[in-house]
């Protein structure tokens, strides 16, 4: 599926819901992740739910009750008597090509931002080297190059590892 293949692709981003990941919603998540992802080792059904199962907080970006992103962050506070920060990794961020274009992405990746932001959280992730659009939206979302992992994925690609600093949410 190519962007412009679906009618969802015109929807304007008001009609985006964003709600809460539930287990219900896995198969559709592995679905995606095969689309988005492939040779890269995709996450599965499982996958997804052990994330969840453990607490982590996923989002999920919905339009007429159709799961069309989601997105996980691992949240980590600051240690006891640390003068450490807390820390938040971004597990995985994923928008159907159908509706990629419309700021379903900045929507999900604004939505795990806030709940690192509220424990002041220094935020990583990891994208591939080669995916422009991505780089470019974590850049201006504050996100900045801090390494590379050679042939972190599957397939062989690298990743650029990216940090935020820490913000406080108030």
């Amino acid at each position: 599926m190519s962007p412009g293949d679906s009618d969802d692709a015109a929807l304007p981003p008001g009609e985006v819901v964003l709600d809460a990941l539930t287990p219900a919603d896995a198969p559709a998540c592995a679905r995606l992740e095969a689309l988005l992802f492939p040779g890269d080792d995709p996450w599965s059904a499982a996958a997804f739910r052990s994330e969840l199962h453990v607490g982590h907080p996923y989002v999920a970006a919905r339009v007429d009750g159709r799961l069309v992103g989601y997105a996980g962050v691992a949240l980590l506070p600051a240690p006891a008597f640390s003068r450490e920060p807390a820390e938040a990794e971004v597990h995985t961020i994923g928008v159907d090509p159908a509706v990629q274009g419309h700021g379903v992405g900045r929507r999900l990746l604004r939505a795990l931002l806030e709940r690192a932001d509220a424990i002041g959280a220094v935020t990583y992730l990891e994208v591939r080297t080669d995916n422009v659009p991505a780089l470019a939206l974590y850049r201006s979302e504050g996100f900045e190059v801090v390494g590379t992992r050679r042939r972190y994925y599957a397939s062989g690609a690298d990743a650029h590892t990216m940090r935020r600093g820490e913000r406080s949410d108030g």
